[in-house]
């Protein structure tokens, strides 16, 4: 038997901008988007392969992927936490994507030519740009009605594949056509055409807030407008974690619904009307340090609060951490299982393509028939099965039957990975959603990076088969994991109602 899940409830999004929500904006994003996903995603299969041309070591690789992968943790939730608040957010993506593709590219020409030590404080700043591509997602619901969210969620989730497939598919291509040592010409290029496809996409900040002085009119005034307040009701709740008070917000949160620890991801004070906090002015007018230190936490540490707090998050969150503790040696792994094989190390990259292949077809067949309600379900059996697929890989006697095992564990991929987002998007408070994204995405590269440090550790006394088994136990403790939270948590749940 299944466990009590939480019942399905709609879809919340943030107030819609009108001159965003038009026919061109979701594929102008989706195009820029999927662009940084390209060299995102192709950055480790061309690390290795570079790597690989130049010293003939292709686990040395995992220590630059860990330096790229793990400030991201840190990163991550505050550019989530910028980018919800910031009235103009475009400068902060430009200037973010453009140091993307700058240290991406520095750090494929020095990989295996410079000093280990220089090349790892490049590879940290990508560590640090990288968070805009997951920070991205957290924009749909500003171009979106709400209605078509769950679509357009499939297709950001179809964009990461795409992503996948031609990221990888473009570096091994390189490889065999010249040399490991060009794999990364093309990750660099397409972080480069992205850059010029951005300026094009509108990106608007949180809905705005209501001024204090007309907010005040509209107390003396109740005919006044009522959109107006529904936007700031939205908005309040941002600006005042962006100031370190909850002064200055005049118009009431929005109260989410009730779950297990949701309390959690509501302003320590609510407020109602136009009322103010004048206590809370003074505290942040004597003692305006404590007030940045709050600020400072928040950005940190918000989007964890909310996954800690909510009982599916928290489950999604530890289940797919855990399965990326295993994914992060994959890239390694597919390139010495191609070696096992008898083909060229660029075989690896053709591996890599055939997972991102299944996991697209997976995604895109989630955007039409994966609904809310179903999504902890296809997290945990989609887990199950793809570390099945991955498994198998142990015993494949040739490199068509890799092809095939990575075919399969990539049809496995594809919807949980369109379920983590679902899930995310649905769980969290509008004014977290950012944070929720960039949070949970750190979380999950930050395991990525310790898996690859330990790839790069352990493949020479492991083998390519010792590896591909740890990746699938990975999978299977993330299904367990995430089942057992489900089922405690909900069990926790039932019982505080029949007392209540």
């Amino acid at each position: 038997m299944w466990p009590h899940f939480r019942a399905y409830r709609p879809i919340r999004t943030v107030c819609h901008h009108r001159h965003v929500i038009s026919r061109g904006t979701l594929p102008l994003h989706l195009t820029a988007a999927t662009l940084l996903r390209v060299s995102a995603e192709g950055m480790a299969t061309a690390l290795v392969l570079t790597v690989e041309a130049r010293t003939g070591r292709a686990a040395d690789a995992g220590f630059l992927q860990t330096a790229a992968t793990l400030p991201y943790v840190l990163s991550g939730p505050l550019i989530g936490h910028a980018l919800d608040r910031a009235r103009r957010p475009r400068p902060l993506i430009m200037m973010l994507a453009a140091g993307y593709a700058v240290a991406a590219a520095s750090l494929l020409l020095m990989a295996g030519r410079s000093p280990l030590v220089l090349a790892l404080l490049v590879a940290a700043v990508i560590g640090v740009t990288e968070p805009v591509v997951v920070a991205l997602t957290s924009l749909l619901p500003r171009y979106v009605p709400a209605e078509r969210l769950p679509r357009a969620y499939g297709l950001e989730a179809s964009s990461y594949n795409v992503a996948a497939i031609a990221g990888p598919g473009l570096a091994a291509g390189l490889a065999s056509a010249t040399t490991g040592t060009y794999a990364g010409f093309a990750v660099a290029a397409s972080a480069i055409v992205a850059l010029l496809v951005l300026p094009l996409l509108p990106i608007p900040g949180p809905a705005a807030p209501i001024p204090r002085d007309e907010q005040t009119a509209a107390e003396a005034d109740p005919s006044s407008g009522s959109s107006g307040a529904g936007e700031a009701a939205l908005s309040a709740p941002g600006r005042e974690m962006s100031r370190g008070t909850d002064a200055d917000g005049g118009a009431p949160q929005p109260a989410g619904p009730a779950g297990s620890g949701e309390a959690a991801t509501q302003a320590p004070r609510q407020q109602t009307g136009g009322s103010t906090d004048a206590d809370g002015r003074a505290a942040a007018d004597a003692g305006g340090g404590r007030g940045g230190a709050r600020v400072l936490v928040d950005a940190v540490a918000g989007g964890l609060w909310v996954l800690v707090g909510n009982r599916v998050l928290r489950a999604l969150t530890a289940a797919t951490s855990l399965a990326w503790l295993g994914w992060g040696g994959i890239a390694i792994a597919a390139v010495l299982l191609a070696e096992r094989l008898d083909a060229e190390p660029s075989a690896g990259g053709q591996l890599m393509v055939a997972v991102a292949v299944g996991s697209l077809a997976g995604s895109l067949a989630s955007a039409r028939w994966l609904r809310p309600r179903h999504a902890e379900r296809v997290m945990v059996v989609g887990l199950v099965a793809f570390g099945g697929a991955l498994a198998a890989l142990a015993w494949v006697p040739s490199l068509p039957w890799a092809l095939l095992c990575f075919l399969a564990a990539g049809l496995c991929e594809g919807p949980v990975f369109a379920a983590t987002l679902m899930l995310r998007q649905r769980e969290s408070p509008p004014e977290r959603l950012g944070q929720v994204n960039t949070t949970g995405g750190s979380l999950k590269i930050g395991t990525f990076a310790v898996g690859a440090a330990l790839t790069g550790m352990l493949a020479d006394h492991l083998g390519p088969d010792g590896l591909v088994l740890a990746i699938a136990a990975c999978q299977f403790a993330g299904a367990a994991v995430g089942l057992l939270l489900l089922g405690i948590t909900g069990r926790a749940d039932r019982a505080a109602r029949s007392r209540a």
